[in-house]
């Protein structure tokens, strides 16, 4: 079973207040983009893959990571790049397979996952593969799992994971798990996605010295005006501490602008910048 995990955006992204548990309730809209795909292949552990000679034909050896669970019931495989810099037995993927395999019982299964979304860039691309692991192995196992119970699951691993089980437009509160659906229409615009080389953001350095507050605006009543009116009123929250570390992110943001954007953002809590420009 074979899978393309894309990306997201955000549209606007409040950081609201700090909770008793960490984490911080936001407010923003998720905004599916096939801006940016990863090649996701789950089989059981007695399958032929599709893709793995393809993974080591095309990367070298120091550009693939594998990792067998130690009962053996798990291999994974992951290709990326410039290397791995993660224990592949703590990819989302991988934890995917944990989390059911904890609940259900699940036969062996082996995961090849080609990374070519962008790491450390507010797009979320390790999250999408996150989900699209949770309902192939779902699918393989025979578990008769719909989107809210999947959606559920994707929670416990990562805030904005949820949101890919339904990869639709959707307003996200709380860590980003609670997710009501949006109706929005950008059919007129061009969306366009730029990661710039050599900047990565943690989550980590884009909350560090950020101050939550209630939005002048709130991202709904943003949303409802014209998208030209955006730039003024829909606003990045993450925009001030990664803007003040990384001036080069500003400056993409501006040329954005001057080329003939309505609305430029950063994605998340960055790198990535994304503008919309009208068809």
């Amino acid at each position: 079973m074979i899978c393309h995990p894309a990306v997201k955006i955000n549209l606007g992204l409040s950081v609201l207040r700090k909770r008793e548990d960490g984490y911080h309730d936001i407010e923003t809209l998720f905004y599916p983009s096939d801006a940016f795909s990863d090649t996701l292949e789950i089989i059981p552990g007695d399958g032929w893959s599709e893709t793995s000679a393809s993974l080591f034909e095309r990367y070298s050896g120091a550009e693939i990571a594998q990792g067998i669970s130690p009962d053996g019931a798990l291999m994974i495989t992951l290709a990326k790049c410039g290397g791995v810099d993660w224990d592949p037995l703590k990819d989302l993927t991988a934890k995917a397979y944990y989390l059911l395999a904890a609940q259900y019982k699940l036969p062996p299964m082996k995961i090849f996952l080609e990374k070519t979304s962008p790491v450390g860039a507010g797009l979320g691309g390790g999250s999408s593969d996150c989900a699209c692991a949770l309902e192939m192995i779902a699918s393989i196992a025979g578990l008769s799992l719909d989107e809210t119970a999947l959606a559920a699951l994707a929670s416990q691993l990562g805030s904005d994971c949820a949101f890919f089980v339904y990869n639709r437009p959707m307003m996200g509160r709380g860590r980003g798990e609670l997710l009501s659906p949006y109706d929005i229409d950008l059919s007129d615009f061009e969306l366009r996605v730029i990661v710039p080389s050599g900047v990565s953001v943690s989550t980590a350095e884009a909350y560090r010295g950020i101050v939550p507050k209630l939005p002048l605006i709130p991202i709904e009543d943003a949303l409802a005006r014209p998208v030209e009116q955006w730039k003024d009123c829909l606003v990045n929250d993450f925009e001030t501490t990664v803007f003040a570390a990384h001036p080069e992110l500003a400056a993409i943001k501006q040329e954005l602008y001057d080329q003939g954007a309505v609305y430029a953002s950063m994605s998340g809590s960055g790198s990535a910048l994304f503008a919309l420009f009208r068809k």
